[in-house]
This record gives structure tokens, sequence and C-alpha cells, in this order.
């Protein structure tokens, strides 16, 4: 994969910045790379505050929803949450089973089950609430583009709230009230809220219409933070606000479900981040919609009981890693289905018939990131096949399938992301018409690493890598801090592990300021790399720390190693160029 890298040169008055808010001048320019223009914005951003989070009554007909839930309380009638299975939909579910029972409502909830019933609201799942008496559904999550659902049960005398997030299709569903702060004439000026975030903001106005004390509902913010990340939302301006807080509620919560998780994966509560939501605790919740039911997930989050809550703790736990090796099957397969080709297609579209459905969008994720390019994996559903995909940032999966929507049964999604089912003599004629309408260029599919800036080792300190703490939560639009610095000498290296996947180089700048660097990923392929370029009796001498002349240009973010009480600055190599 061709890399381009490239360092920001944005200007700014740094030194007035640094003085300003105390920090260094390398944190005021990080602030002025993540787009902070103003210093209102980089004061929210140092300092997140509740009460800079937007007003839950700008979201078009929030509080119209919370208003008909407070009426369908008082009236005793039956509100069925439909939610969905992945972790937002999860947490958006729990929030409102969680808000509507502390408000003493008669409500349940249902999760579609993915092989049976496909994502969202749908026929099946409306016939079995006129079945159980149910007068009121309220979808999270989901709903958006459930047109035909809606009337169905518009039809069967139900009233339908809809709350979700994904993007809108031409046609919107007739429903009693519709909360999306995608929808043009919604005022709330920040899009990019997650369905859990949306589920927090609805709560909030059902606490206050229901003459409930308002900052109870504060604790579904920690729950919308786990959402918010887990779902990649982009995290800035109040999507971070919001996980910042949320971390910071979550590290004392006494909630059982949360804990048990963590203790299930080896995590202390106190140290969780945006990493460990993202990729330990957030796939154990999504791995039970993947495998199984999503309810175990809802009920974690539910359950009161401790005992109970390490049980189903430790299941999530199981599943994902039966889930970890099937995804490690499936990309194995794709890429050699891949490699076939000499030059890949721009957009990868695989077949995988054997692949479990729910591992498709965890694959195509994978195959992004190997190839920088968009991808889709289908596989062999009951009825034709079934897909997800991940897209790169110049092309907008949810447009392109909407630009073949003749070959698709069912499509949804946002730019990043999608999912589509498609009869399976169309596979071969969406694989090639997304590729004549792609638009991509070579430059489009270079994978582009923008740099902070350029910082030799002797500028690195112990000051300046805490300070970098106060830049977190890392996520998609606040990226961890990344630095890049020409000609590091390798004064020995060192592979690390039986499988080789970390290498340890003690390098040195061209001030003569030495220090560890780590790098993580294939030793083989690196080795190898190094041997092409150098020769075996270079790399030899290198791994027997004798001098060479062998240098690299890195980009790297720096850290601290502490360990038996010794604490050393080291960095850590994302990215290596051969000099």
């Amino acid at each position: 994969m061709k890399e381009k890298w490239m360092v920001k040169n944005k200007s700014a008055d740094f030194k007035a910045i640094a003085a300003r808010f105390g920090i260094t001048e390398v944190t005021a320019r990080l602030m002025i790379n993540r787009g902070l223009n103003d210093f209102d914005e980089m004061e929210s951003y140092l300092y997140p505050d509740l009460s800079q989070l937007n007003a839950p009554e700008m979201l078009k007909d929030a509080e119209k929803t919370a208003r008909i839930l407070k009426e369908k309380i008082a009236e005793k009638k039956k509100i069925r949450i439909i939610g969905d299975y992945d972790v937002d939909g999860v947490v958006a579910t729990y929030i409102f089973m969680a808000a509507l029972s502390d408000c003493e409502a008669m409500v349940d909830f249902r999760i579609p089950e993915r092989v049976r019933d496909g994502y969202g609201l749908n026929l099946r799942l409306i016939e079995e609430a006129v079945v159980d008496g149910v007068d009121t559904i309220l979808t999270c999550d989901n709903g958006i583009a459930a047109v035909e659902q809606v009337d169905f049960a518009k039809e069967c005398g139900m009233t339908v709230l809809i709350t979700d997030h994904h993007e809108l299709q031409e046609q919107l569903p007739n429903a009693d009230a519709l909360v999306n702060p995608k929808q043009k004439d919604c005022a709330y000026p920040y899009k990019g809220l997650c369905g859990a975030a949306v589920a927090y903001k609805v709560a909030k106005l059902l606490y206050r219409v229901c003459k409930k004390p308002e900052e109870e509902a504060e604790k579904f913010i920690a729950f919308a933070a786990i959402a918010t990340v887990c779902d990649v939302m982009e995290l800035t301006g109040e999507n971070r606000n919001m996980v910042s807080l949320g971390l910071a509620a979550l590290k004392t919560s006494a909630h059982c479900g949360i804990r048990a998780l963590c203790e299930a994966n080896g995590i202390e509560i106190e140290e969780l981040d945006a990493y460990r939501l993202g990729f330990v605790l957030g796939p154990c919740i999504n791995a039970t919609g993947r495998l199984q039911t999503a309810v175990r997930g809802v009920e974690l989050l539910l359950t009161k009981d401790e005992e109970e809550a390490r049980a189903i703790a430790l299941e999530l736990k199981k599943l994902n890693d039966i889930r970890k090796e099937l995804t490690a099957k499936g990309v194995r397969e794709a890429v050699e289905i891949v490699e076939k080709n000499e030059v890949p297609d721009k957009v990868l579209v695989v077949f995988l018939p054997d692949c479990h459905e729910s591992l498709a969008g965890i694959v195509a994720g994978r195959l992004r990131e190997r190839y920088n390019r968009p991808a889709i994996v289908l596989t062999k559903a009951e009825r034709g096949l079934k897909g997800s995909g991940r897209s790169i940032e110049r092309y907008s999966m949810f447009e392109k399938l909407t630009e073949c929507r003749e070959l698709l049964t069912q499509y949804g999604g946002h730019p990043m992301a999608a999912g589509l089912s498609l009869a399976e003599e169309n596979y071969l004629p969406l694989t090639k018409k997304l590729n004549e309408s792609c638009g991509l260029t070579e430059e489009d599919l270079t994978f582009k690493i923008s740099i902070d800036a350029v910082l030799a080792l002797s500028g690195l300190s112990f000051a300046l890598v805490e300070e970098l703490l106060v830049l977190e939560p890392y996520g998609k639009g606040n990226e961890k801090p990344v630095f890049a610095e020409r000609g590091l000498k390798i004064l020995q290296m060192k592979a690390i592990g039986r499988e080789r996947k970390m290498f340890r180089f003690l390098v040195e700048d061209a001030y003569g300021t030495q220090m560890d660097a780590l790098y993580f990923g294939d030793g083989e392929v690196l080795e190898e790399e190094i041997i092409a370029r150098y020769g075996e009796e270079v790399t030899r001498s290198l791994y027997c720390g004798k001098n060479t002349e062998v240098r690299m240009s890195v980009i790297y973010y720096p850290s601290i190693n502490e360990y038996r009480n010794t604490r050393k600055l080291q960095i850590v190599i994302q990215h290596i160029q051969w000099m």
C-alpha cells in the first residue's frame, strides 16, 4: 500500500495560546491541528463540562417524544423498545429501559436477531407486538428507513416513536414522532450523535416532563460515551465532551455490569479509556449480537445482581474469543481472494459464502485498513446475499449504494459504513457498477498520514508526554498525536516474543539523544525489508549491537515506560521509511 507522509503546516500564534492556557507550544500546535480556531473552543476542549452540551429540546421531536411517553405511562399503556444488535443499539435500549422504568412505565424490549430478522424494525416484530397488546413502539438506533413497517404498525393502531441517527433516505416513515439530528429541519447544532446519545437526550427530557430530577438522567452519559466510541463516531465537539465526561463517570461507577465486564477482561475500571472501550469492552457486547442474541448484552447492563453480572460478562468474553478466531479465518480467506488479482479493484467486493454474516463488517474493515480501499464483504443468507461495507474518506458508501439500488433488495448506513442485501445473481453486476462509477483516483487510494510536527527525540520530556494526556480521549476526529523524525540511527534491535510481533530498537537522533523505540507489527516482514535493503550481514550486526550506518525516518508517538519504579521515555513507531 502506497503511503504519503504530510506534515500539517497550520499557522497560529502558538506562543500566545501556550501562555493563555499554561501549556507547551507543542500542545498549542496540536489543538490548532485539530481544528480549534478560537479560545472558547480551546477552553471547551481542555476543560469539558456538562454545561457545554447542547440542550436536548433542540432535537426536533425530542420533547414531543418525551410528552407522548409521559401520556402513555399515565394511561398504563404497554411500551416496547425496539433496539439493534450492535453496541450502540444495545446501549440505547438499556438507556430507554432504565429511564422508562425509573418513570414507572410498563415497558419491555426486543432486539432483532441478526440472521432471522435483519436490521431494525420489521414486520415480524410488529406482529408480535400486536399479539402482546403493545400500544407504543419506541425505536432506538434504527427506524429512519422503516417506511413500510411504520405504516403497518399504524394500521394496527399503534403509536410509533422513532429515535435514530443514521442517514436519511428519500422517504421518511410516517411516525408519531421522529428524532434524528440529521433531519433537515432539525435545529440541533451537532449532527454527529450516535443512537445512544440521542436516547440519552430524550431520557433527559423524559425525566423533566415526568417531574423527576433531570440531573438523575446524567448517569446515562457514561453509556452514551461507550456507544459513541464503539460506533466510531467523530470525537469532536459535543461527542468528545460526552466521552470525556462519560469516561470520568465510568471510572468511579458502581454499575455492576460494567465492573463485571472489566473484571472478565482483566481491566481495572480506573484505567478505562477510549481504546479499552472500543477494542476490549465494546467487542464483548457486540459479540453476543453477532453470534447469538444481543439480548444478553442488554441484560448485562440491566442487572443489579453482581453474580448474574459476572456470569453474563464471562459468557460475553468467551463469545468474543470465538468471534476473534472466526474473524481471523475470514480475513485470511478474504485477503487470499483479493491477492488473486495482481491489481486489486478500487472497490473491493468479496464473497465469503461460509463467513458468519455478523462478521462481514469486521472483515470488510480489515480489508479497508490493509488496502486503503472501500471494501464490501458478502455472505450467504437465507435469501440471496447479505453484507457489510467499510469505506475511506474519499468515498461515500451510502451514496454509491444508492446509485446501485436497483441491484439491491435492501441497504442503509452512512458514508463510512453500510449494510446491504441482494440477489446472488447481482453480485458480479454490483461489483462491476461500483468499480465503474467509483471515481477514485490513485491519489485517493494512497494512504495519507498526517504528521502533527517534526520533533527530535531531544525535544521530548516527561512533562510534555504527561501534558499530552489533556488531548484524550483519542478516536476518530481526535487522533492520537503523531510526530516524525528523520535519520534516526539504529544502534541495536531485538525481536521480542515467540511470534516476533514486537521489535525494540535503540535509536539515536542527530543531537546524540538515545532512546528505546518500540515497533508492533509483522516481525518477519520487517526483517525481510532490512535484509533486502542492507543485506544479511548488516542485519546480524544490528541484532548484535555492532556499529552500522542503518538509519530510518519514523512516525511515532511518545510514551513513558514504567518498570520496577524506573521511568524512561520511549517512542512507539507507527510507520518506517528506510534511508
